[in-house]
């Protein structure tokens, strides 16, 4: 789980820079990667970081858990 934890934080840091990006510079930085917004590698990125924000919200209780028993 740990291994899925680290792609999913990775996926949603991801999403947020892009986000950030667009919001203040209007500047899609996966699109500009993967050749456009409609590409293919594109929507397979963004996705991505849609299926693993669904997973963070419904795994959320889990992983403070894990995170306060790992402090402990």
């Amino acid at each position: 789980m740990k291994t899925l934890d680290a792609v999913v934080a990775v996926l949603l840091v991801v999403g947020g820079l892009n986000w950030g990006l667009w919001g203040i510079f209007q500047f899609d930085l996966v699109a500009a990667i993967f050749g456009g917004n409609t590409a293919a590698l594109s929507r397979i990125v963004y996705s991505l970081v849609g299926i693993a924000a669904v997973y963070q919200a419904l795994s959320w209780k889990s992983v403070q858990r894990r995170l306060v028993g790992a402090k402990a």
